[in-house]
């Protein structure tokens, strides 16, 4: 599919974009790329490898500049990305994909966006700014969850709030890595080595690395945040730990006495004479009571129950 940049967004033909008036945006398969890709005379030295995408990019050539984009999915940051290429000049953008993102993002503009002064800059904010428009509500979401988890944890110990705890430390970690990407192609694009684009617009680069750079703190941020519920998570189990060892102690002080007096009177010798007394046996048995009793008193008194 191809476009020219107006006022808006407006479908043309690859006739209508040979012209060179107008700046134009192109969507074609990797297939459609093989075939036409000379008639966009563009000075490629290095072929973009659109089949083995790794990560979100920008490479200056001769006369040309290309990259890749490696999109997280926002439905399941942590399951298979979306991956495209691109290509571009003076003249225009072309994408290379087969996922279909590129073409969904470009609708998204087509039907939300007008412009005062259209130029290929403020398409390619408008096109990087869709990849983001979900992530703040992301950020929120994650951060609601935390706070949720973090209460939990104080009542109770759960261990699935840890497994929800790790999962959305590596979902925000793929956005973290995702935004330092982004961050560093558009650290290429406003360089603009190959004087592409209008000095002046160079500022929606510029204003589009400034949100990255927002949203990359909050990641950060939030990451921050799950160390303290880990952290909170492994204190409370510790005080669980330390609170039942503490009871079995008291126990065993407890009873210490009561073994010793059974292994006294367990020996059985001839001539022990509570053996033969008619009080010998509720005597001992008031004796452990009395023990037990002042030892509850004494832990109690001492805090340890």
């Amino acid at each position: 599919m191809y476009y020219l940049l107006k006022d808006t967004i407006v479908p043309c033909t690859a006739e209508e974009i040979a012209s060179g008036d107008v700046q134009y945006v192109a969507v074609l398969t990797p297939e459609e790329w093989q075939e036409r890709r000379t008639s966009f005379d563009m000075g490629i030295e290095l072929e973009p490898d659109i089949r083995d995408i790794h990560s979100t990019k920008a490479e200056v050539n001769f006369d040309s500049l290309t990259g890749t984009f490696l999109i997280p999915d926002r439905d399941d940051l942590t399951g298979d990305s979306f991956a495209f290429a691109f290509a571009l000049d003076e003249k225009g953008v072309v994408f290379i994909d087969e996922s279909g993102k590129a073409r969904e993002m470009i609708s998204a503009i087509l039907r939300t966006k007008r412009w005062r002064k259209p130029c290929l800059e403020r398409f390619l904010y408008d096109f990087l700014e869709q990849i983001v428009i979900r992530d703040l509500p992301i950020m929120e979401r994650f951060e609601m969850q935390l706070d949720e988890l973090e209460e939990r944890i104080l009542t109770e110990e759960n261990r699935e709030d840890m497994i929800r705890v790790n999962e959305i430390r590596g979902e925000i970690r793929e956005l973290a890595i995702h935004y330092e990407q982004l961050i560093d192609m558009v650290q290429e694009l406003e360089e603009n080595e190959n004087g592409f684009f209008d000095e002046d617009n160079l500022r929606y680069f510029h204003l589009f690395m400034t949100r990255m750079a927002r949203l990359h703190d909050t990641a950060a941020s939030l990451r921050d945040h799950t160390i303290q519920v880990r952290d909170l998570y492994h204190a409370q189990l510790e005080a669980k730990q330390n609170r039942i060892m503490t009871l079995l102690t008291v126990v065993t002080t407890i009873f210490m006495p009561l073994t010793l007096i059974a292994g006294w009177y367990g020996m059985n010798f001839i001539y022990m004479p509570e053996l033969k007394s008619a009080w010998g046996y509720p005597v001992v048995i008031a004796v452990c009571v009395v023990i037990v009793v002042v030892s509850l008193l004494f832990f109690k008194k001492k805090k340890w129950l």
